[in-house]
């Protein structure tokens, strides 16, 4: 398995304080429940500066600390240059989807751009996971509980067993085709 390459993913959502390291933590503690530590890169960014440096939201880290997870990575921007270090860049709606296709320098690079909810539970293919900043700490419990199933969604369709292709991997990570972007009316 060392010639394996990583796959790398990147969560991203707005500020980069609730919903992607919200992500990035459930998906980690799932990779290292598999013992697949050595098969992934995973990070997480928001596609807007405000809180750069920032941890997470005080909630967002409550709420992991009671699920047994801790929320470390500080927040950052995603940036052009983050297509080339990343195989697949997960956003957590269509708002934040739409903003990193529009920074992407190519198709291919637009094309690593997957809804997170793709992956959830049968129904939930297109739908955001929202936004819980302005509301109470229960939207912090729904965006877990959301999390919890999409990253387990992710994980299975990104086992390295099942992307043991690295020239498919450079591209989706492993993942089947993304769905065409939703157009704009």
């Amino acid at each position: 398995m060392s010639d394996r390459v990583a796959v790398r993913v990147c969560f991203v959502c707005l500020g980069n304080i609730c919903r992607s390291p919200t992500a990035e933590g459930v998906f980690l503690k799932l990779v290292r429940e598999a013992g697949l530590e050595s098969s992934f890169v995973v990070d997480s960014a928001g596609t807007g500066s405000w809180h750069v440096g920032a941890p997470a939201d005080a909630r967002a880290r409550a709420t992991a600390k009671r699920r047994g997870i801790e929320l470390v990575s500080r927040a950052r921007q995603f940036k052009p240059d983050d297509f080339d270090r990343f195989d697949v860049v997960v956003a957590m709606d269509h708002t934040n989807a739409a903003d990193l296709r529009a920074m992407a320098r190519a198709p291919s690079e637009a094309a690593k751009v997957r809804l997170l909810r793709d992956f959830g539970a049968p129904g939930d293919h297109g739908q955001a996971v929202p936004d819980p900043y302005y509301g109470g700490d229960d939207g912090f419990e729904v965006v877990f509980d959301l999390c919890e199933v999409a990253c387990s969604g992710l994980l299975d369709a990104m086992r390295p067993d099942l992307a043991a292709d690295p020239d498919n991997r450079a591209d989706s990570g492993g993942l089947p085709a993304s769905d065409p972007p939703p157009s704009r009316g």
